[in-house]
């Protein structure tokens, strides 16, 4: 197969696991390892700090010693691994761990497909958009399936579904690849050990990081809570996946388009977009917390999460030198797309006990955040993320 429909493939699988793990896991510990929402967030933000150093330090130096899809190969191999280890009935101590575990590998399998569509941006032209957007059509076709198979069957369905995700996964790994992805990105070792102080002497590159980690933390609410809020509603698991879907809907359609409409258009004008997006989007489920509400501001999930991706992968992929494509995904992954998610899943645990509605306005202080710093280094340091 060529490069393009690779990519394509690659995305699709991992973003299927994904739609399983992120919105339905921490309801699956609650339902059918029988935790309280308290116990189960503590060990899904734990387990996404482990996330968040397994790509800040763990992925960088799997891509200095093995090529990409090497990493890609054995991090899919580990997970699935791992899910087969949930099926037995284990106490809290054993779950905890297990959980930890497999969220410090199984997401390491994202910032190296990632990485790997940058490298081809840079060397084979592919289309990010056409390719990450068959990752939200995965993800779609993930909610929809859990959502059906959970009204028929029941949640004991989630790891099911996700080990057979994962066991496809591995299968295509061994599929013939781009060479690119084959060899090391990385040659020299004086180059190697300076990745990360090199990309962090770049302000501009910390600005962005900075503008990411405050957009994709202020989903934490919706991301560990979004499931949980609509079946405190009393909507029926099909509903769900439905309801959950439409922002993947609006994210397909977001990512099919990106590449051409947004390609002249300013990281900073599209983060500024992202913002304002994210901003309206948690203010609005605050001030009305009811199902109606939730459905409308799920178009807006093209903006909060969709722009805000696609600003940052672009500002990589024009600005970031090759040999710093792998760090700069891992740095991402780690920090904006795990350790803001998981440090905002606390408060956002705490808020939601006392009353959901807070926990979305708490994400909304984040993407302000954004809003005023996107704003003030646009108008304030000459082309620092144009």
């Amino acid at each position: 197969m060529n490069n393009q429909r690779w990519l394509s493939m690659s995305f699709f699988i991992f973003f299927f696991t994904w739609g399983i793990f992120l919105p339905y896991w921490t309801g699956w510990l609650t339902s059918a390892k029988g935790l309280s929402v308290t116990q189960a967030s503590v060990m899904m933000g734990i387990g996404m700090i482990a996330r968040s150093f397994s790509t800040f330090f763990l992925f960088p130096y799997a891509t200095r010693n093995m090529s990409l899809l090497r990493v890609i190969r054995w991090t899919i191999f580990l997970s699935f691994i791992l899910t087969l280890a949930y099926l037995p009935e284990s106490p809290f101590a054993i779950l905890f761990g297990l959980t930890v575990l497999f969220s410090s590998i199984y997401p390491i399998i994202l910032p190296s497909v990632e990485s790997g569509a940058s490298l081809l941006m840079q060397h084979e032209r592919i289309h990010y958009g056409k390719s990450r957007s068959f990752g939200s059509i995965g993800y779609t076709i993930a909610l929809l399936l859990i959502g059906t198979v959970t009204a028929i069957w029941n949640v004991h369905a989630i790891l099911y579904m996700m080990i057979i995700g994962l066991g496809i996964g591995l299968i295509f790994s061994f599929q013939p690849a781009p060479g690119v992805l084959q060899r090391h990105p990385v040659a020299n070792t004086a180059v190697q050990k300076g990745q990360l102080q090199a990309l962090f002497a770049n302000k501009s590159f910390v600005i962005v990081l900075c503008i990411a980690v405050l957009l994709q933390g202020s989903h934490a609410s919706y991301y560990n809570y979004g499931f949980i809020f609509l079946d405190d509603m009393g909507i029926n698991g099909f509903y769900i996946g439905l309801i959950l879907n439409i922002a993947v809907l609006f994210e397909i359609i977001f990512f099919t388009q990106a590449d051409r409409s947004l390609a002249k258009v300013k990281t900073s004008t599209i983060f500024l977009l992202a913002a304002t997006g994210s901003t309206i989007r948690w203010i609005a489920i605050f001030l009305f917390p009811i199902t109606s509400v939730f459905i409308a501001t799920q178009v807006l999930h093209s903006v909060s999460f969709g722009m805000a991706h696609f600003a940052f992968i672009q500002y990589i992929s024009k600005n970031v030198p090759n040999h710093l494509i792998a760090s700069a995904q891992g740095v991402y992954a780690a920090v904006a797309l795990s350790l803001s998610i998981a440090i905002l899943t606390f408060p956002a645990g705490y808020l939601y006990d006392q009353s959901p509605r807070l926990a979305f306005l708490s994400m909304a202080v984040c993407s302000m955040g954004a809003l005023i710093l996107t704003f003030a280094t646009k108008q304030r340091i000459s082309r620092v993320i144009e």
